[in-house]
C-alpha cells in the first residue's frame, strides 16, 4: 500500500523525477485563489500576483477556473482542489452478470487498451513512454489492495499529444485519457470504465472533450443555452465555438455511434445527460456529447463496452493524424495553450472528486494526481 499524500505533493512528486513517488514529507503550499473567476482583468491580475509569489498561508479550497479568451501564454502553479459531495446516483440497474466476473472485466479492457495504445504508437511515432510518471507491478502502487499499472506517454511537437495516461486497476477500473497539445483542435479523450457497486455494474465514461469554451455548463435541463438576454454579445462567440465542435467533431457520425454503442448495453441506464445536477468542475470540464452509463456486469456488456471504446479511441486517432485540424501559428497556438492549461487544472479536480468518491480521500488523490500528470508543464509551438 502506497503513503498517503495530498494531491498537490503527489503532483509536485510526479513533475519532479528526481523524487521518491511515494515519500510523505514534501510540503508545499499554493494560494489557490489565484484562479477564481472574474474575467480577463481579473485573470491578468491573478497571473501577476502569481509571478510574483504564492502566500505563505494555508491554501483556501479549490475554486474552479473561469474560461478563458486568446491571450498571451502565462505559467500556471498547480491549484489544491477539495473533492465536493458526492451527486445522488440513480437506481442500479440489476446485475445480469452470469458467468462474468470485475478480474475478466478488467482483463479484457485492459487488453484492448494495450492493443489501442499500440496503434496509437505506431501511428504516432514520436509518442514516447514517461518512465519517471509509470507504474509497473514492481512499484507497489495499490487502490483498494489492487494493483495499479499506468503507462504514461507524450509526444511534443509536431506529433502533439501533450499527455497519455493508460490506467489499469486490477478487477476495478480501465482508463485512457488522451490531452492534446495546442498545435490543434482536436478534441481531448476520455475513455473510462469502472466496476461498481460491488462487483454488480460496469460505469462507462466517454467523452470527446472541446477545446474552446461553448457555455457547455450553462445548458439547462432541456439541453437550451443562454442567449444575448444574458450572455450578452458573448453568446455569439460560444454560439460559433459549439457549432464549429458540431461540424468538425461532433457530427452525424459520432452521434450515430454513440446512439448504437447506447442500444448496444444490456440494461444500461444513461446518467449525467441533466447538467444542473453535476458538480461545478464537472460542468466545466464535460463535453456536449458526453455519454455516461451505468450497467450490470455481463458479458455482452463487457464486449459492448470493449467495441465502444475501441471506436472512440479510432476517432480520436483519425482526428490526430488530420492535419486540418491545426491551428495557425503564433496566436491560435498560444491563446489554446493558456485555454488548455486552465482547462487541464478543471480537468484534474474534477478527476479528483470521481476518484476519492469511489477509492477515499488519500487514495484518490494519489489516482487523481498520476492520472492527470504534471499540470503546469511548458508546451507551446513544439516544446515541452
Amino acid at each position: 500500500m502506497v503513503a498517503s499524500v495530498s494531491a498537490l505533493a503527489a503532483a509536485l512528486l510526479l513533475i519532479n523525477p528526481s523524487t521518491d513517488a511515494f515519500a510523505p514529507s514534501i510540503t508545499r503550499k499554493y494560494d489557490t485563489s489565484l484562479f477564481g473567476s472574474g474575467g480577463m482583468d481579473a485573470y491578468a491580475q491573478q497571473m501577476a500576483a502569481l509571478s510574483a509569489g504564492a502566500s505563505a498561508s494555508p491554501p483556501p479550497p479549490f475554486q474552479p477556473v473561469a474560461p478563458v479568451q486568446p491571450m498571451e501564454q502565462q505559467q500556471l502553479q498547480p491549484p489544491l482542489p477539495q473533492p465536493a459531495a458526492a451527486v445522488p446516483s440513480p437506481a442500479a440497474p440489476v446485475s445480469i452478470n452470469g458467468d462474468a466476473s470485475p478480474s475478466h472485466a478488467i482483463n479484457t479492457l485492459s487488453t484492448s487498451q494495450q492493443q489501442t495504445l499500440s496503434q496509437i504508437a505506431s501511428s504516432i511515432p514520436d509518442l514516447a513512454p514517461k518512465p519517471d510518471l509509470s507504474y509497473d507491478a514492481s512499484s507497489g502502487f495499490t487502490i483498494g489492495g489492487n494493483l495499479v499499472s499506468l503507462d504514461a506517454r507524450d509526444a511534443p511537437g509536431p506529433a502533439n499529444v501533450a499527455w497519455l495516461s493508460s490506467l489499469c486497476i486490477d478487477n476495478t477500473l480501465s482508463s485512457l485519457t488522451i490531452y492534446n497539445g495546442p498545435l490543434t483542435d482536436v478534441p481531448h479523450l476520455v475513455s473510462r470504465c469502472a466496476i461498481v457497486n460491488g462487483g454488480a455494474n460496469m460505469h462507462l465514461y466517454l467523452d470527446f472533450r472541446p477545446r474552446a469554451y461553448g457555455a457547455y455548463d450553462l445548458r439547462d435541463a432541456d439541453g437550451n443555452y443562454p442567449g444575448p438576454d444574458t450572455l450578452g454579445r458573448k453568446s455569439f462567440e460560444y454560439s460559433g465555438a459549439r457549432k464549429e465542435y458540431d461540424t468538425k467533431f461532433g457530427n452525424e457520425g459520432i452521434v450515430s455511434f454513440l446512439e448504437e454503442a447506447m442500444r448496444s448495453f444490456e440494461g444500461g441506464v444513461r446518467v449525467g445527460e441533466d447538467m444542473t445536477v453535476l458538480g461545478e468542475l464537472e460542468r466545466l470540464t464535460r463535453g456536449p456529447l458526453a455519454l455516461e452509463v451505468i450497467m450490470p456486469l455481463s458479458n455482452n456488456n463487457i464486449a459492448a463496452v470493449t467495441a465502444a471504446r475501441e471506436k472512440a479511441a479510432s476517432f480520436w486517432l483519425s482526428w490526430a493524424l488530420d492535419q486540418s485540424h491545426a491551428h495557425r501559428p503564433g496566436a491560435p497556438i498560444n491563446s489554446q495553450y493558456v485555454y488548455d492549461t486552465k482547462y487541464k487544472q478543471n480537468s484534474y479536480g474534477a478527476l479528483l472528486d470521481v476518484y476519492c468518491i469511489n477509492y477515499g480521500q488519500s487514495e484518490g488523490e494519489l489516482l487523481a494526481a498520476a492520472d492527470s500528470g504534471p499540470l503546469d508543464e511548458a508546451y507551446v509551438g513544439g516544446g515541452s
